[in-house]
């Protein structure tokens, strides 16, 4: 594995590193910002499949999955017979190990089925965003070489099936599993969730009646030469900065890493987990179905996509004890809760992740849900994800204004444009090394190599490292505004902003300036019935902040620009607001 063995030494700019003792802590060494992660809980060379079982001969009869929204429960034994199922008829389509199989789908059961069948008989499940469209399909079916494709028919305003038409008119004339289109050269299958007959396409449940008894032996002969470090899951990046990169993870990658995310929440097999954030990111797929199967908790999937009514109902029909999402999820739920109180007694514990939490909010969180034990989470899908994750025992601030500590079984560094690793409590580029580290961008060797140097993942992330090895992550290297020669850190003025007694929520970035290089601008949600101008927030700052900090522009709105993660698009951002300043 690519981890250090344990027991071994190493060189890092001058710091002698010794190994940890059995502990669920790590401390910068030497005074530098350099981490290794405790050797507890310990490694597992493990595949999904394996991990399936392993549960199952546990918890067979305890619930695994609700999906509120249609009335679906199943046990983890009746969930197990559904994926061997799949498997079989994924088999008698023709599909061998190796081969890839995209997912275009909201969260659904098929979803989670498809999942753990891919799994079974070494397909590479390939995930895809249910918001792309026609173009960005295209790229990922093509990039990747899938030969199998389930969906959806249709999602919020995405019409699936007239997207995949107009890709393939083959589909028209040919038999479901022998597609032949110009455009898609490798995709031969197309398999439906819902129960339509659409032609050149297969349902989901003919594919579940596809197997049979030989294919069911062929899973157990397919099982045994399934290797833990293959790859198994590709992920597409946002592709924020150019087009999306398919960060390929491998078995021992998002097995390992959902069992330590777990187990920093405390989830056991009495635990009912709240899976609102989208299946298709490694928040919902790792994180979520992985992290709660590991240990036989059952999950809650409170519909197909994020609603903030829908997942509190869910919270409290279902006695959730903990909840997964991003801020700006906890914050509708907040505003929502205002409006209709529910029970939501039984939450303890949870992770808040994706995107920076403004301290404000993660209190009204700890205070006005119930969750005193939620977790801060920081990773990046091509470390699988988790990099840091704060305890449910660590001290409130802590958990309020950190990203947490070291995950088990990784290095970490802060390192200067030189590449040195830098004093503690001084900012740098955090660098990942270990087991999580992905196998590599998929066909794409060169990206592959300017974002993994010599086994450590550059994230691109400018972190602080403080003597007790808490993270702050303080802004994106490509994000950090030059002002006149000042660099200025946009998650710095969010922190004063969001303190406003008016402001719900806010955005910081640079845009172009001919006389300073750039210009700082805030984008700003105001507190619903809260009226706010630009010379009250100016006169905020001024007492406060550095001239140089404070921004130039304000621009009011309603809402920010999104990925289905709930990560701002500062770039979008950016690209309107100079638009309307070039407009007058």
């Amino acid at each position: 594995m690519p981890n250090q063995p344990e027991g071994s030494t190493e060189k890092i700019s001058g710091i002698g590193l010794v190994e940890n003792e059995f502990t669920n802590v790590s401390l910068p060494l030497d005074g530098m910002s350099y981490l290794r992660g405790p050797n507890f809980p310990s490694l597992v060379d493990r595949t999904i499949p394996e991990q399936l079982k392993k549960t199952v001969s546990k918890f067979g009869n305890r619930e695994a999955l609700v999906f509120c929204d249609k009335g679906i429960r199943l046990s983890y034994d009746e969930f197990y017979d559904a994926v061997k199922k799949l498997a079989a008829g994924m088999l008698a389509l023709g599909l061998s190990k190796g081969d890839r199989v995209g997912i275009w789908s909201p969260n659904r059961l098929e979803w989670v089925l498809t999942q753990f069948a891919t799994s079974c008989v070494g397909l590479i499940l390939v995930n895809i965003n249910p918001a792309y469209r026609l173009s960005e399909l295209e790229y990922v079916l093509n990039k990747v070489g899938c030969k199998a494709l389930i969906s959806a028919k249709s999602f919020k305003t995405s019409d699936y099936v007239g997207m995949l038409r107009k890709l393939a008119p083959e589909l028209e004339s040919c038999r479901p599993g022998q597609l032949q289109s110009s455009k898609l050269p490798n995709l031969q299958s197309i398999v439906l969730m819902d129960d339509v007959q659409e032609s050149g396409m297969l349902s989901f449940t003919d594919l579940m009646q596809l197997g049979r008894p030989d294919q069911e032996i062929r899973i157990k002969t397919i099982d045994k030469t399934l290797c833990p470090d293959e790859a198994i899951n590709i992920q597409f990046t946002s592709g924020t900065t150019g087009l999306p990169k398919g960060a390929t993870l491998s078995h021992v990658n998002i097995v390992n890493n959902a069992r330590f995310v777990v187990d920093r929440i405390r989830l056991q097999e009495v635990d009912r987990l709240a899976i609102p954030v989208p299946l298709y990111h490694c928040f919902g797929m790792v994180m979520g179905v992985l992290g709660a199967m590991s240990c036989g908790a059952t999950m809650i999937f409170p519909g197909e996509s994020f609603n903030a009514s829908n997942t509190l109902d869910a919270l409290s029909d279902e006695r959730c004890t903990a909840v997964y999402g991003v801020p700006t999820m906890f914050l509708a739920m907040l505003e929502d809760l205002e409006n209709s109180p529910r029970d939501v007694s039984c939450l303890r514990t949870g992770i808040m992740a994706g995107a920076p939490c403004p301290i404000e909010i993660m209190k009204r969180v700890n205070n006005e849900l119930n969750l005193n034990e939620i977790t801060i989470c920081y990773g990046m899908t091509e470390t699988s994800p988790v990099s840091f994750q704060s305890f449910v025992d660590d001290p409130i601030d802590k958990r309020c204004e950190t990203v947490g500590r070291i995950h088990p079984h990784l290095e970490i560094k802060i390192i200067d444009p030189q590449g040195e690793v830098v004093p503690v409590g001084v900012k740098g580029e955090l660098c990942t090394k270990g087991y999580s580290v992905m196998k590599g961008y998929w066909e794409d060797e060169e990206k592959t190599d300017e974002s993994i140097i010599n086994g450590w993942m550059h994230s691109g992330d400018l972190a602080i490292i403080d003597d007790e090895g808490f993270c702050n992550i303080v802004g994106r290297v490509k994000d950090m505004i030059i002002r006149g020669g000042e660099n200025v850190y946009p998650r710095e003025i969010e922190e004063y902003l969001i303190r406003h007694p008016k402001v719900n929520d806010v955005q910081v970035f640079g845009i172009p300036d001919e006389k300073l290089g750039e210009s700082v601008c805030a984008w700003i949600i105001t507190k619903p019935g809260m009226k706010l101008n630009e010379s009250e927030l100016k006169e905020y700052c001024d007492e406060n902040v550095a001239y140089f900090k404070i921004p130039s522009y304000f621009r009011f709105v309603e809402e920010f620009p999104m990925t289905v993660t709930g990560k701002p698009q500062k770039f979008v951002m950016r690209e309107k607001m100079v638009e309307m300043l070039e407009d007058g």
